[in-house]
């Protein structure tokens, strides 16, 4: 047993040579590759914002316009206070914010990778850091989100550096709660993950670090409170908007669901080897090295009590709301695969780290068999293509003058906030054909449609929809003239 007892190197050279360990030099290679590698794709795959962030850019732009964001508008999504103030900034710089924003995403997903590595090997060394963060460049799905600057990414990154740091110095006060604070701007789950770490921290602390305490982890909330109220007169605006917004999109769940959406989720985010592999780690772990496991469980347990309590709050039940725990379960899968370098050098040490290597060709076979990387590829150059595709049509001189007419229509509201930021437009220049309560003002003006297949099932058709008003909203209405035509998307005219 003597051969398989847990040993943690201390950081810094080796005190018997002088020499630093031989992983030393890998972190620093890998974080040089990521960023390089993130630097090209900006540039290759020249990515916009997604449908939420680029209202945060429009409201952004309304608050520097000296108005009221318009968080009413037909099916925004939930308003973040950080992320309408980066975008107000942003909006400062005109036309290429949006672009802008995606470069800061990526960047934010860089620092999401090293906050992971120095997460998982502050829990458990190096190799299981390096494994965990090479997992997180490889699920496609966060890199997706960071190329069309979904603000979870940067939410991650701010609650992953939150838990690395604790990870490293126990209780360690004021810039836990600042990032903590940050991502309590960003995404209301947030605000548990403070709560808890304030009732962590009280007993230690002095009285002035208390009210420091309590002034951060109660910013949040009464911000986003106070926002909502201002802009709109509802200060639980957010709250019933989104329930609201979730229960008229379909993505409410009963409390029976969530189990099974929990593990769908999770193998969905993960992929199933290493969903697998995180449960093993996960056991290794708490078996080996219950310690060591703290901050990781902690947060992998807050993290899908968190999802419970989002779904019996009726809000949206979607796996980017297990984006927390999916990390969890990565870092788990990176103890199943390194976490045999805390071992003493023996038979237990080289058993495990041939399974580990066996588990990676598994993991690397099932990739290569089961992924299509075309599609990745191909989804960037569409969602880059179809958006030059929409400005190129409304900056047509024929469109321009036909909006002299009436309003900007289109199928529904996923054309939108791209549309009224190509244009500059107000929330009553853009409007909805699948909103009732706009079927007067639809008769007149430009009329914008897919004329792509592809353009057509991801902005023409309304998820979960399937009906024929949502069919109709995607055929020219009667009285209204062909004008102009791209890749993408046509217009039509009626004065």
């Amino acid at each position: 047993m003597a051969s398989a007892t847990i040993t943690r190197p201390a950081p810094g050279p080796d005190p018997a040579t002088g020499r630093r360990s031989r992983w030393a030099s890998w972190p620093a290679l890998f974080l040089g590759a990521l960023i390089l590698c993130t630097l090209i794709g900006f540039i290759v795959y020249p990515t916009f914002p997604n449908y939420d962030s680029y209202y945060s850019l429009l409201w952004g732009r309304e608050l520097l316009h000296g108005v009221k964001p318009s968080f009413e508008a037909y099916r925004a999504p939930t308003e973040h206070p950080l992320a309408v103030a980066f975008g107000a900034v942003l909006s400062i710089v005109g036309d290429p914010a949006d672009r802008i924003m995606v470069g800061f995403t990526l960047a934010s997903f860089v620092v999401l990778a090293a906050g992971l590595y120095r997460l998982a090997r502050a829990s458990f060394g190096t190799l299981v850091g390096l494994a965990a963060a090479g997992l997180l460049c490889t699920r496609f799905d966060f890199p997706f989100l960071a190329a069309r600057a979904y603000i979870d990414i940067p939410y991650l990154a701010f609650v992953v550096w939150a838990a690395a740091l604790e990870t490293e110095r126990t209780r360690r006060g004021t810039v836990v709660f600042v990032l903590l604070a940050c991502a309590g701007l960003m995404r209301p789950e947030a605000w548990l993950l403070s709560g808890l770490y304030f009732l962590w921290c009280f007993l230690p602390a002095s009285w002035p670090q208390r009210m420091r305490y309590a002034a951060l982890t109660a910013f949040p909330p009464l911000l986003w409170t106070a926002l909502d109220w201002w802009a709109t007169g509802d200060p639980k605006f957010s709250l019933t908007h989104t329930s609201g917004l979730a229960e008229e999109l379909g993505r409410t769940a009963g409390l029976s669901h969530i189990p099974s959406a929990t593990v769908q989720f999770l193998k969905n985010l993960d992929k199933v080897p290493v969903f697998y592999a995180g449960i093993a780690g996960l056991i290794v772990a708490c078996v080996l090295t219950p310690r060591r496991a703290r901050m990781p469980v902690a947060l992998l347990v807050i993290g899908l009590g968190t999802f419970v309590l989002v779904g019996l709050a009726g809000l949206s039940v979607i796996d980017r709301y297990l984006l927390v725990p999916s990390l969890l379960v990565m870092v788990f899968a990176g103890v199943a695969l390194g976490g045999w370098t805390m071992l003493r050098s023996g038979p237990v040490q080289k058993v495990w780290a041939l399974a580990a290597a066996l588990l990676v060709v598994y993991g690397v076979i099932f990739t290569v068999t089961r992924v299509n990387f075309s599609t990745f590829t191909n989804e960037l150059v569409f969602r880059g293509d179809s958006h030059k595709s929409l400005k190129a049509l409304l900056n047509n001189p024929k469109v321009r003058a036909g909006m002299r007419c009436g309003p900007i229509s289109t199928p529904n509201h996923k054309l939108i906030p791209d549309s009224r930021w190509i244009l500059g437009a107000g929330v009553n220049d853009v409007i909805a054909r699948s909103d009732a309560t706009q079927r007067a003002r639809i008769r007149r003006g430009v009329a914008i449609y897919a004329t792509n297949r592809l353009s057509l099932l991801r902005s023409g058709l309304t998820s979960g929809v399937d009906t024929p008003e949502d069919t109709a909203n995607n055929l020219p209405m009667p009285g209204f003239t062909w004008v102009a035509a791209t890749a993408y998307y046509g217009a039509y005219v009626r004065c």
